[in-house]
């Protein structure tokens, strides 16, 4: 009904993209670790690896206990500058691991999958040494490799204006050939 697509979909804009790397990183950096995850969890969408899901599943509960260390031991403890030491480390480890990858992810250029190429055939140099044949007979020679055929031509798909146009005209035809003796549309309404 809408036409075929003409292309791969828009990619955001740079402003978009900084934006919504710089709120990941906050994140997981300014809650002090204890959402760490979040900035895990977009990259295992993004990737969708296993270690990158395993990752964001234990860092979850991981800040969770370094914290409860953290408020329920008193202050003097060792115990809680360990926890709380360890809580922060996720938390930055979490935002440099995200940007990392993210930056990676958008820096590479992404290729439209349309129409692959065939492979271009180069003719082999050299003696060919064939099969022996008897006296007088000639094999025919084989078909030698088309060169690449062009894509067939590209015709834009109508622009949705004019396609409504002529959605609407089809509909107008249709209820003019559909109207009762009295000029109402059939049925009363």
């Amino acid at each position: 009904m809408y036409g075929n697509s003409a292309g791969p979909p828009p990619s955001r804009g740079a402003a978009t993209v900084i934006t919504l790397r710089v709120l990941y990183a906050a994140a997981g950096f300014l809650t002090c670790g204890l959402l760490a995850c979040v900035p895990l969890f977009r990259v295992a969408v993004l990737r969708g690896r296993w270690y990158d899901w395993t990752a964001a599943w234990v860092s979850l509960p991981l800040s969770i206990a370094c914290l409860a260390v953290v408020g329920s031991l008193p202050e003097t403890d060792h115990r809680t500058d360990a926890a709380l030491a360890a809580v922060l480390l996720l938390g930055a480890a979490a935002t440099a691991h995200f940007l990392v990858l993210d930056i990676r992810l958008h820096a590479a250029p992404r290729a439209f999958t349309g129409h692959p190429r065939p492979p271009v055939h180069a003719p082999v140099a050299g003696p060919h040494q064939g099969p022996a044949h008897p006296a007088g007979f000639h094999p025919p020679h084989p078909a030698a490799p088309h060169p690449y055929a062009p894509p067939p031509p590209y015709h834009p798909a109508p622009a949705p204006l004019d396609q409504v146009r002529a959605e609407l005209d089809e509909l107008s035809d249709y209820l003019r050939r559909h109207e009762g003796r009295d000029g109402r549309p059939e049925g009363g309404r």
